[in-house]
Order: C-alpha cells, then structure tokens, then sequence
C-alpha cells in the first residue's frame, strides 16, 4: 500500500474538519475516498463528486472503498462502530473519548486483536511543542520526584447555543457526561501522560450548574498518587474569561505553563536535602528562573492524521495509542462516581459498577432538553 483511503464517519463539526484537511492534501499519502452521516442534509455537500457517500457506517467499512475510518460520531457511537471497523479490519482513529465509560473501553480495545492494524485516538494536545517538553522534563527527572500537580483549565468556556446544538449533547443518554467527557478529556490525557494516573480520586462537581444541562459543567477533583503526592483538577464550561493554568512541583523545582510559557524555578539542591542539611530553620534553597525556549509547531489533527498515516504504512509509533485513550475515560469516570456516591474512588475503578450506575442515572432522567438548533460551527475556534 502507498497511499491510505480513508473514510470519516460522522461529518458535523468536528468530522467536517478532518474532511477539510484531508481532501485538501494536507495529510501525505492519505485520500479522502469515502464520508458517512445520518443526516442526509450533512452529506449534501458531497454528492456528484468523486467521495463516495454513505448513511450506514456499516456500509461504508464493507463498502471496499477505505483502509481506514476517522470516527466523528456522538461518543456513544465510538465504541460500536469501532468495533464493526476494527473486526472487519480496518484501521481505526477515532475521536475523543474513545468511549464513555470504562466497560466499554475495554469491549473497544478487545476488538482490537490484529496488531498490524493500527488502533490510535485523536490526542491532538500530545503534539504541543509546549506539552512534549513538559513531558520531557518530566520523564528526564528534571523536577525530581513530582510532590504535586495542579491544574486549572477553566477557559472551556460554552454558549447556551452550543448545549442546543444537538439533541444529544450533555444528556446522560446523549454524550454520557458533560465537560469531563467532552472538553476536558485532553486535559485528563495530558494529566496522566506527564505525571501517570492517580491512586485515589476524590471529586466534586456541578450538574447543570451554569447551562440547562443535565450532565456537569463543573468539576473539582482532588487526586492521590502512589509515591505520596497530590493533585487539584478544576474544569468549567461556565467561567469567562478563564484560566488555563499547570503547576507541577517536585523536590528539584516548580514548573508553571500559563500563557503559553513555561516557567521553571530550579532548585540548586533538592528541597528533601536541603531540609535535612540546612542549620537554619527558614532558609531556602537557592533557585535558578528559567523560562524554558519550546522549538516547534503543531498542526493539530492533522498532526495526529498524519502519524495515523505513517503508522499504517511505515510502522511508526503512534502518537496517541488506543489503550492509553482509555486512561482518560477511567479518570473522568472516577471523577463523575466520587461526585455521584460522595466518597474517594480507588483506581483502577469498577467499570461494571460504573456502568451500572450510568445506565441507573440514564433510567432515572427526567430531564428534557429544549430546542435544538442546527449550528455548523467553525470548529477551528476551540483549538488551542
């Protein structure tokens, strides 16, 4: 194979986009062959071309014309009709998350049982030349053991226009979750690619707090780690303007990435030696302040694609593998149960348990969402 066709189900605003770059060129040895909705109207736009159009996903993965599939649908739909892709082996990328909730994750990644078919997930934020180098200090011991990880990502911020955009969003039903599972799943990704997954999770959140939703649209969440250290994660799609701000601190230093910059207060002698060293009860260790240079540019999804692209051809190794895609699902799901039962939730968490009380919250929902409107946003406004 040379060239890769690729199909994308799911064309509203986020599948338009990867149609976009893809029939654009933008992507190498990659071909937009083959787009799939089931709104007729969505698929207006390509009709008497040379992209083959389809209604039914199941139809296009059989349909012969496609390697691979970009999976844009609500996120219920991620984990079935990956599935269906995956066992009629295709290559997959689907959108974030890779599925709502633990249980099914794992019927996703089980069908995954040919390793040269490449399963990858849509983690656009791991290409930031920003995060790469965080991780990087990170991994090379720069901050030492890691004492704590704050972050406060407030500025996801959203209309009620948006929630009434479809039928489906921030319903239980619907999405399976509100800005944890929509918003915040980059974030929850980054979080546990730098500083691995917490121990215990202890969350709080707001239910239809800001908007006429009935999933949360707040969250804070207090985390604990093997090795003793601790965490605070606070999302919102109700604060304007917001803030976007990660603070790591370990024994050799504190790293802050706010504004697009990264700080770094570098001790000259680890805080755990100097405490036992120094002969005067309030001394410090000396520090440097480094405003760390980042090299690089990312292009997003395109980014990902292409990664996606030459994994498929050349073996390269993915940028954001499918079983790591469920890391973030099980944190947002731990933090939803800790918020529903009011306790501290133990990772690894109980996928059935947790399913068993989506679905209970599912049967017993009430609520009814008001109009609907059709908006074709541009989705480029929420990058970055």
């Amino acid at each position: 194979m040379e060239n890769v066709r690729i199909g994308v189900i799911g064309v509203g605003g986020m599948g338009s986009e990867h149609c976009r770059y893809l029939s654009k060129g933008e992507v190498a040895r990659a071909t937009l062959t083959a787009v799939c909705d089931i709104d007729p109207d969505r698929l207006k736009r390509f009709e008497g071309g040379q992209i083959k159009v389809f209604s039914d996903s199941a139809a296009l993965i059989r349909s012969g014309e496609v390697d691979a599939v970009i999976i844009a649908t609500p996120h219920y739909d991620h984990t079935t009709i990956g599935m269906d892709a995956l066992e009629q082996g295709l290559h997959v990328l689907v959108e974030k998350p890779i599925s709502v909730h633990k249980a099914d994750c794992q019927r996703l990644l089980a069908a995954h049982k040919n390793p040269k078919q490449i399963f990858s997930v849509m983690f656009q934020m791991r290409t930031y030349p920003e995060f790469k180098k965080i991780k990087q200090l990170v991994d090379q011991g720069e901050l030492g053991c890691i004492q704590r990880i704050n972050w406060v990502i407030t500025a996801w911020y959203r209309t009620e226009a948006y929630y009434a955009s479809g039928g489906w969003r921030a319903t239980w039903k619907g999405e399976g979750g509100g800005v944890l599972l929509n918003q915040c799943p980059h974030n929850l990704d980054l979080l546990q690619w730098i500083g691995g997954m917490p121990a215990r999770v202890h969350a709080f959140c707001g239910f239809g707090k800001y908007h006429a939703i009935e999933t949360e649209d707040e969250v804070t969440a207090y985390l604990e780690y093997e090795n003793g250290a601790t965490g605070v994660f606070i999302a919102t799609t109700g604060e304007a303007p917001g803030t976007d701000r990660l603070e790591i601190a370990g024994d050799r230093g504190n790293l802050i990435f706010e504004g697009g910059k990264i700080r770094f207060q570098r001790n000259e002698v680890d805080a755990r030696t100097h405490s036992k060293t120094a002969t005067d009860g309030f001394s410090r260790p000396e520090t440097w302040q480094v405003e760390i240079p980042v090299r690089g540019t990312s292009r997003n999804h395109v980014d990902v694609a292409q990664n996606f692209v030459e994994a498929i051809l050349d073996g390269k190794p993915l940028v954001a593998p499918a079983t790591e895609g469920a890391r973030s699902v099980e944190l947002a799901n731990a933090m939803l149960y800790s918020a529903w039962t009011g306790q501290t939730v133990s990772l690894p968490l109980d996928g059935a348990a947790y399913e068993a009380k989506l679905k209970a919250m599912i049967a017993e929902s009430k609520f009814v969402k008001g109009d609907v409107r059709r908006i074709e946003a541009d989705m480029s406004a929420s990058f970055r």
